[in-house]
């Protein structure tokens, strides 16, 4: 029912945008970000042109993480085949990836040959940090209405799980296995 209704849900706020629109889009998050554009991807369907608002966002995403694959690329076809179909989803899915791959394959030969020089290893090295902070503040965000909605028992299982995970480091598959359902349970408890 969860999987139907994100797919199939329309948008209120408006007329859907088109399969060009689409493209044009993610054409734009892909440029924006490439090897790590989720952060790209909810500012451009939730604050720039609200395709999404915070709750569907986090929703399609929980989708998208539960369906195998890069879950940008998951979320890329679910929101493009849900605005304008089959060619919606292609336009959304070529849009995010055609630009960043080429720029990977060339970034990849230069690489290849000018990747020892001077201070190059030192820029790679601060492109991860800033994108673990693009990481750590689109977490945050995504966060606030999951929080606000469930604050107890949300701030809980967040806690839990980063504990799990990010401190005593077990593996996020035997985690997602205890959490998961723990979330869920306590999801169908909550008065509505």
């Amino acid at each position: 029912m969860v999987v139907a209704m994100t797919l199939d849900r329309a948008d209120e706020a408006g007329p859907a945008p088109s399969a060009g629109a689409l493209f044009l889009a993610f054409l734009g998050v892909g440029l924006a970000g490439f090897g790590g554009v989720l952060p790209f991807a909810r500012r451009m369907l939730v604050e720039q042109r609200a395709w999404l608002d915070e709750s569907d966002f986090n929703e399609t995403l929980a989708l998208c993480q539960s369906l195998p694959g890069p879950n940008i690329v998951n979320m890329t076809v679910v929101v493009g085949r849900r605005f304008a179909g089959p060619a919606g989803a292609l336009a959304a899915l070529a849009g995010l990836i055609v630009a960043p791959v080429t720029i990977v394959i060339v970034l990849g030969a230069l690489y290849g040959r000018f990747g020892a020089l001077g201070r190059i290893p030192g820029a790679i090295l601060g492109l991860g940090a800033a994108a673990a902070g693009l990481v750590a503040a689109t977490a945050a965000k995504m966060a606030r209405p999951l929080l606000a909605r469930r604050p107890v028992s949300g701030v809980a299982i967040a806690l839990l799980t980063f504990t799990a995970v990010g401190i005593v480091r077990l593996p996020l598959p035997m985690v997602m296995a205890v959490m998961a359902p723990i979330s869920i349970i306590l999801a169908w408890m909550r008065p509505r």
